[in-house]
């Protein structure tokens, strides 16, 4: 059932990365594939054409009379995005073979049949293992749950798609003709622009706000004002910061009449103001809500430009911002100006597509090296525990820390620092696979397999495999959270991921940069320390499952 299940996932995702590159649909998750391989450099290469070129006559008229003269017209060059369509092929093999696997197989194990009962057993892992799945599959929804792209806008008389097209649009293609028509479309202030109007109607997603690249302008919020004086919110206890007018609130064109500051619920000290096209004419001192010093240089009267409708005062939270959940700012938001929710599921989408990938390819060498060190012996596992011998001793950190300085910025990406993990992730799981396989290669088993003609392949991977399996999923669990471990720290340190990328790490270290900004810190910690404590629950569970003492072919 499970290899079932992962096989239909498998063509499932494969099928809609290949239906979304051909028809130009960005499907959740299924797009990464195609966007990472155009991305980053070494994932894609041109192709050029012109050894295909071909010779034209055209006629020259630059010249005092016209001639007919002979040109080599080249075939236009194009990418070729190699990761993608491998990522794709990959995906539907692997997913076809697990299906037919589930059919022709056989019956389960009975022994993994007792593992598996006991895993559900043991509640306190089992219930890890569902809320990571659940986590997993809200973290593939991708641009559905978060994204600054609306889901779907209805403006005159059609539907539009923006979160699922390959392409942005315009803010000129949902009639602003402004100074702003030919930036990219702002679906929140478009979203209050219909709603106000009644013209149309915009859907955005759960949290409307991109991981990165989001940069929101200060925020605010409104005061209420108890005999005379100003209170934010419900508190009991008169405001006191920075406060302003607005002439235009919308997130997109926030423009400050007036900004002043306020202490105890009244007015005192500095105060600056601004016109309609945002040049400064005013400026003034406040003492208990009286202006004591004033200056003014617009075109109008200084009482005509205070009397301007432009609101009641407003308390203005310069990044990192509060949680304001009037704005939609349920966590607050980061030094950059960034959601902080939002970034938090970025960083989580992060470490699950980084496991997807860093664990079958880890697995896959250490495994495959390990059993060659324990089947074949000598001077072969001689020399190889040599060369893991000098890569564990090298300082782990300061050699990634190197290599990772050492990549060109256009080249960095997940990829790469994946990469780095890579070349020194293999070697943990090699020595236990190492002595299983010197254990059981002396079996009768593998004797008789010996005898009956089968090659040093199938008796490693059809025989000597199979009976360490209770290792490899034991380690799982411990290495994804290894991995997590590793992502963090280096990006905390500033040398993990490009800012594109959104991170838990560096979140960390904005937090730890703003002591002021409680939020940060809590938020971080919080999520990491959660994600951790569950994959060492399952791990755990897994660790008592799989137990060889409690189930063995020799009970």
């Amino acid at each position: 059932m499970i290899k079932r299940i992962t096989g239909i996932l498998g063509l499932v995702l494969g099928a809609l990365a290949l239906i979304g590159e051909r028809f130009g649909i960005a499907f959740p998750t299924a797009r990464w594939f195609f966007n990472a391989s155009r991305e980053m450099p070494f994932l894609n290469f041109t192709l050029n054409l012109r050894f295909l070129g071909e010779k034209v006559e055209v006629i020259d008229e630059s010249g005092p009379e016209p001639v007919t003269v002979t040109e080599w017209v080249n075939h236009p060059s194009f990418e070729i995005l190699w990761f993608g369509w491998f990522s794709v092929v990959m995906l539907l093999i692997a997913g076809a073979l697990l299906i037919w696997r589930s059919f022709t197989g056989g019956p389960p194990n009975p022994m993994t049949l007792r593992r598996l009962q006991r895993f559900r057993q043991i509640r306190r892992g089992y219930v890890s293992l569902i809320i990571l799945l659940g986590l997993a599959g809200f973290a593939a929804l991708d641009q559905v749950v978060v994204g600054k792209r609306a889901l779907a806008v209805h403006y005159d008389g059609q539907w539009v798609f923006p979160a699922f097209l390959p392409h942005e649009l315009k803010n000129s293609d949902f009639g602003d003709d402004g100074e702003r028509a030919e930036a990219n479309a702002d679906y929140r202030d478009l979203q209050r622009r219909l709603a106000a109007e009644g013209t149309g109607r915009v859907i955005m997603p759960l949290i409307p706000f991109d991981p990165t690249g989001d940069t929101l302008p200060p925020r605010s919020r409104p005061l209420v004002q108890r005999d005379g004086l100003y209170y934010e919110g419900r508190g009991s206890t008169p405001y006191s910061g920075l406060v302003a007018r607005y002439h235009d609130h919308t997130e997109a064109r926030a423009r400050m009449h007036v900004r002043m500051t306020m202490r105890n619920g009244m007015l005192n000290g500095a105060a600056e103001g601004w016109d309609a096209e945002g040049t400064p004419v005013y400026s003034a001192t406040f003492l208990d809500n009286t202006a004591v010093e004033e200056s003014y240089t617009g075109d109008t009267s200084r009482e005509e430009f205070l009397a301007l409708d432009t609101g009641d005062y407003r308390a203005v939270k310069y990044h990192p911002a509060p949680p304001i959940p009037g704005d939609g700012h349920f966590l607050g938001t980061t030094s950059q100006g960034g959601d902080v929710l939002a970034y938090l599921y970025g960083g989580l989408q992060v470490n699950f597509k980084a496991a997807l990938i860093y664990l079958p390819i880890v697995y896959l060498i250490g495994i495959t090296i390990g059993l060659l060190m324990g089947f074949f012996g000598g001077w072969f596992d001689l020399i190889v525990q040599r060369l893991i011998e000098v890569f564990s001793n090298m300082p782990f950190l300061f050699v990634v820390i190197i290599l990772s300085s050492m990549v060109p910025e256009q080249f960095k990406g997940l990829p790469v620092i994946l990469t780095i993990l890579i070349i020194f992730g293999w070697m943990g799981m090699t020595y236990l696979m190492r002595t299983a396989a010197y254990r059981d290669k002396e079996r009768d088993y593998i004797a008789a397999s010996r005898v009956l003609g089968a090659g040093t392949p199938r008796i490693m991977f059809r025989h000597l495999l199979p009976n360490t399996v209770a290792i490899i999923v034991t380690l799982v669990p411990f290495t994804m959270s290894t991995l997590i471990f590793a992502l963090t720290g280096l990006d905390y340190l500033g040398f993990g991921l490009p800012p594109q990328y959104a991170t838990w790490g560096r979140l960390l270290n904005d937090g730890l940069s703003n002591l002021s900004a409680p939020w940060l810190v809590t938020s971080t910690f919080t999520v990491l320390v959660s994600t951790l404590v569950l994959i060492t629950f399952v791990g755990e569970a897994v660790r008592e499952a799989f137990d060889p003492k409690k189930f063995t072919y020799y009970r």
